[in-house]
């Protein structure tokens, strides 16, 4: 279960709209629409690339009408927490009657693929009825043939309410196969018991004091992108040549012992007992670290933010699709959305949801990580599309720069 938030932190001071200048959102929103659908590096090392599927050769059978549950697999610290209660999603199981079983396994894209290709590439069940995955890892698995297509006559919350900018990305144009769950931003996070302030990635990679007392993300399009803005080039548009440069800046600092691991979410409990000073990190988890940690800070790099978004999607052979879309369809209504985003602290995709805030918690309605404006998001950035020939030549040399 995600952890329990005792307080209400202050948003990061500093963290204001006139800091960000960098690219405009719309850039940064079509550019987060066509991230790359690489083969995991590791799997790729393998040679396991994943069977495709299609929906003629993997049917799948809806239990919905008889059986009133289904299982969900998402982030750790993504979903409203009180107490041991999920507020939002026990209010779905009373209004719904549908049981949900809310497990919080996925870690990293590439981990959670690992645990599924198998099953997926031979159209067995995965005992999920909803997995939360990344853009890139969603596009993937929709090109492999391995998720449901969604009937939008069960979603006209998602269909009204669904941010435009969020709206047909390259990868599933009519949201055929995908739900927006949340977006959010890659920055920095340290610790302010154990060092002094990091401002950017390029102190992060070569202050001595942080020497092997720094992680950065197994995600490779995170941890690269800001790897390319440290050799000088744009993740958004860049050459094989800028890739080189950026991979020599991450092997540097594992060479030199600067960076003691790499990380999924796993580098909450590293940051909050001192395992490491800083670290690359993802906003609304720091936010939620902020309720039982005052030491913990959030930081807006000097490079950019990276954006990206996690997507619901509904695996072949789950049992309870129908199910699966009344949930979706409840957490796009405005103040739902608004009730999530409060706990959560990541960027809200349902339309109505800030207005909604209103009532729930005034303080949050100009949050920039939570409902950012065209200003804010002007620094951020997204990771360039790749074809599956780059990204798994990519994804090759980030593992083997990562060990």
């Amino acid at each position: 279960m995600p952890r329990i938030r005792r307080t209400r932190p202050v948003l990061p001071p500093g963290l204001v709209a006139s800091e960000l200048s960098r690219r405009s959102f719309m850039r940064s929103a079509a550019a987060a629409g066509g991230l790359g659908i690489g083969v995991p590096s590791l799997l790729s090392a393998c040679g396991t690339e994943g069977t495709g599927q299609t929906a003629e050769t993997c049917k799948s059978t809806d239990r919905s009408s008889s059986e009133k549950e289904l299982v969900w697999s998402n982030w750790p610290e993504y979903i409203d927490v009180k107490g041991k209660q999920l507020p939002t999603l026990e209010d779905f199981e009373k209004e719904s009657g549908i049981d949900v079983t809310y497990n919080t396994d996925v870690n990293d894209n590439n981990e959670f693929f690992a645990k599924v290709q198998n099953q997926l590439g031979d159209c067995q069940p995965v005992n999920r009825d909803i997995i939360v995955l990344t853009d890139w890892m969603a596009a993937r698995m929709v090109k492999l043939g391995w998720l449901q297509k969604l009937d939008h006559a069960n979603l006209p919350n998602v269909d009204q309410n669904l941010v435009q900018n969020l709206q047909g990305p390259d990868w599933d144009r009519k949201r055929d196969y995908s739900v927006p769950w949340q977006s959010g931003f890659t920055g920095i996070a340290y610790n302010k018991k154990y060092t002094k302030p990091v401002g950017s990635f390029e102190e992060l990679m070569t202050r001595p004091d942080l020497k092997g007392r720094i992680s950065l993300l197994k995600e490779m399009r995170d941890t690269m992108g800001f790897m390319l803005l440290l050799a000088g080039a744009d993740p958004t548009d860049f050459s094989d040549n800028d890739w080189q440069k950026a991979i020599e800046q991450l092997e540097s600092g594992v060479s030199s012992g600067q960076i003691r691991r790499f990380t999924g979410n796993d580098y909450v409990d590293d940051l909050n007992n001192g395992d490491i000073a800083a670290c690359e990190a993802w906003s609304g988890d720091v936010i939620a670290m902020q309720y039982d940690n005052p030491d913990i800070e959030w930081v807006v790099p000097e490079e950019g933010l990276a954006l990206w978004s996690d997507n619901m999607l509904v695996p072949n052979k789950a049992y309870h699709k129908t199910n699966a879309e009344a949930l979706m369809n409840y957490y796009y209504e405005p103040e739902t959305a608004a009730r999530l985003a409060a706990w959560v602290n990541y960027v809200c995709p349902v339309q109505g949801a800030k207005e909604a805030m209103e009532k729930i918690d005034p303080s949050l309605v100009d949050a920039p990580l939570i409902f950012p404006d065209e200003a804010f998001l002007a620094k951020a950035f997204s990771f360039k599309s790749l074809d599956e020939s780059t990204a798994k030549q990519y994804d090759t040399d980030f593992s083997q720069a990562i060990g």
